[in-house]
C-alpha cells in the first residue's frame, strides 16, 4: 500500500481558474514595453475566462474593450491617468462578476498589479 494520497476526481467539472502564479509578472516589469506585454497577457487571460464560462460574453466584451484601450494607450506612450482609467473600468466590470464567482478574483488582483506597474513607468 502506498503512503501517497489518492484523489478520486470522477464526475468533477472544473471551469476556468486563474493561476495567479502564472505567466503575468507585473512586479518584475523593467520598463514600459514589459508592462505592455503583461497587459496583453492579461487580455489573453480574460479571453480564457470568457471561453471557460467564468464571465459572460457581454461583460467579457466590455472588459476586453477597456483592456484593449489600456494596451493601445500604453503602447503609444499615453498618459498614465488614461491607462489607469481603462484599467479601473475593466476592474469594475470584472469585480461585479467576481462577486458571484471566485474564479475571477485572481484577475481582479492582476488588474491591481497592472495599475501599480503603470504608476511606476508612465507619466
Amino acid at each position: 500500500m502506498s503512503d501517497k494520497p489518492v484523489f478520486d476526481q470522477r464526475n468533477q467539472t472544473v471551469g476556468y481558474q486563474y493561476n495567479a502564479a502564472g505567466d503575468m509578472k507585473f512586479a518584475a516589469a523593467a520598463d514600459r514595453a514589459d508592462v505592455v506585454t503583461q497587459l496583453e497577457k492579461l487580455r489573453g487571460e480574460l479571453d480564457k475566462a470568457s471561453s471557460g464560462g467564468a464571465i459572460g460574453e457581454e461583460k467579457a466584451t466590455d472588459a476586453d474593450y477597456q483592456l484593449t484601450k489600456a494596451v493601445q494607450q500604453a503602447r503609444s506612450g499615453g498618459k498614465k491617468e488614461s491607462i489607469l482609467s481603462h484599467l479601473r473600468s475593466a476592474s469594475v466590470i470584472i469585480e461585479d462578476v467576481a462577486k458571484t464567482s471566485t474564479a475571477l478574483s485572481g484577475l481582479v488582483m492582476a488588474l491591481g498589479s497592472a495599475a501599480d506597474a503603470v504608476q511606476r513607468f508612465f507619466h
